[in-house]
């Protein structure tokens, strides 16, 4: 059994960088109702502040077009869609972290694409077409949504330009073009409007040695770097519905991002905020892991602890409602969301939730707890007991000495494992329908939520033991809540009289 004696003094500051931004499918998905149920749900349960997403440029938003006047043919620009989806993001209270990408069919020199959604991944036919098109797009949002609005907007140029599909051959000297030109349109409207790249994903961190030393020496202006973080191993197996990958040790994505951050350090630029704008556990939208309680109990350490390395880290995505792999064929299909199709919170939206509880006033952390201090001064902590081999069936005990402000607190546990919180177990014993009735979707959302117990506890000189044991794959949000008694403001109060008369 496992002790942990946590003082009353803080250790550090628990910052709030994994809810800096979330990930979302293409931007015209945007326009679906079940879409905006999805993220209004998401902001009320946990409230992010930046939404990131492939498509602006893409044809289903329609920003670029041609007309005709007198006889020739010219751009025209037609924002209605990126109006209606940008006035949503920020009625929600979320703003655009702005990928530009990808490429409009009439400005493309190629035909290649990625994605079910075709997605063109070609650079421009005219670079000068695309600079208009660039400087007009900025220009609209700065007149819709006003300077000091857009100033807050990251203008992210490309994505994942080191992959041949979703660059064309993974060109870099080209993709450096395209950057230059991008980034100085988007200076020329403003100067002080940030851009940033070059989105990579793992694998090929020389891109970002050259790309900073690029805009070093052609002097190009850079205000952040992103990157893309997964923890997958190749796929074991493929089929025709799904993707199974094994998962490095959660160590091992944080040992990434501090060599990323020791390559910016080193640059030309060691100053340079570090955004990872994806990350997750597999990188493919069709692996059961992301539905799973082990997906959310795996991600627990990355979220206590890559918030100390990154200036921001993105979760890919926020909803199933996603279709980079095709219109998804069942309730739960291995998609990135948070919440599944139905508005059903996934184990993974309760990681989040929980984490939404911390406090600022970090008091403990190791490996598989963080302990924090609210400004109310109570105090919260998160605890996990993440098993990789499936063999294994290990559970955890841990005795927690807790400073308390008061003679007595209100104690509160939630609970999710492989029985609470788990609506992917109770599916596959429903036989995994593909399209659950209304009744069945109705029972998934009731077995959705945590488990929850409570009781009150007595401190002893200002301290509070409680025990806990988590079962395979557990993670818990312990609260201890400092009570104020009123019962004595009850006259003639009795509560056996409810059971029997005296």
């Amino acid at each position: 059994m496992k002790k942990i004696t946590v003082g009353n003094e803080r250790i550090g500051e628990f910052n709030d960088r994994w809810k800096y931004c979330i990930g979302t499918g293409r931007l015209g998905l945007a326009l679906r109702k079940d879409y905006q149920d999805h993220l209004r749900k998401v902001q009320e349960d946990i409230g992010f502040s930046y939404i990131r997403g492939h498509g602006l440029l893409h044809d289903d938003i329609g920003i670029y077009n041609k007309m005709e006047v007198d006889g020739k043919s010219v751009p025209f620009y037609n924002f209605t869609y990126i109006d209606q989806i940008f006035d949503s993001f920020l009625e929600l209270g979320i703003r655009p972290f702005v990928e530009i990408g990808f490429m409009p069919k009439l400005l493309a020199s190629g035909d290649q694409t990625i994605f079910y959604w075709k997605a063109n991944v070609t650079p421009p036919k005219d670079y000068n077409k695309w600079r208009d098109l660039i400087v007009a797009l900025v220009t609209h949002f700065i007149e819709r949504y006003g300077l000091e609005e857009v100033l807050h907007w990251p203008f992210e140029i490309w994505n994942e330009p080191n992959l041949p599909g979703f660059w064309k051959d993974a060109d870099k000297k080209e993709y450096f073009k395209l950057y230059k030109v991008t980034a100085n349109a988007i200076k020329s409207v403003h100067p002080e409007l940030k851009v940033g790249g070059p989105a990579i994903c793992g694998g090929s961190d020389h891109w970002l040695v050259d790309f900073l030393n690029f805009c070093y020496e052609e002097k190009i202006p850079v205000d952040f770097v992103t990157r893309h973080a997964y923890s997958a191993k190749k796929p074991h197996k493929v089929t025709f519905d799904y993707y199974y990958q094994e998962l490095w040790e959660p160590e091992d994505m944080l040992e990434e991002l501090r060599s990323v951050r020791e390559i910016i350090d080193n640059s030309p630029f060691p100053d340079l905020p570090l955004h990872i704008t994806e990350y997750n556990t597999s990188y493919s939208p069709v692996n059961p892991v992301h539905d799973t309680v082990y997906n959310a109990t795996y991600l627990a350490r990355i979220l206590s602890e890559a918030g100390d390395i990154v200036d921001s880290f993105s979760y890919w995505t926020f909803s199933d409602v996603f279709e980079e792999a095709g219109v998804p064929k069942a309730q739960f299909h291995g998609g990135f969301g948070l919440l599944a199709f139905n508005s059903i919170p996934k184990p993974t939206y309760h990681l989040f939730t929980f984490f939404n509880q911390l406090g600022k006033d970090l008091l403990y952390r190791d490996e598989e707890t963080i302990i924090t201090r609210r400004e109310d001064g109570s105090v919260a902590l998160i605890a996990w007991n993440l098993v990789m081999d499936p063999e294994e069936d290990r559970s955890k005990t841990i005795t927690f000495e807790i400073p308390v402000a008061s003679k007595d607190v209100f104690m509160k546990r939630s609970i999710v494992n492989e029985q609470f919180g788990n609506p992917f177990r109770v599916w596959q014993e429903m036989g995994r329908p593909r399209y659950p009735g209304k009744e069945l979707v109705q029972i998934l959302k009731q077995v959705a939520s945590p488990h929850y117990e409570t009781m009150r506890l007595e401190s002893r000189e200002g301290t509070v033991t409680y025990t806990v044991t988590l079962a395979k794959n557990e993670f818990t949000l312990i609260e201890f809540i400092p009570v104020r008694d009123e019962t004595a403001t009850y006259p003639g109060l009795d509560d056996a009289l409810i059971y029997s008369e005296k």
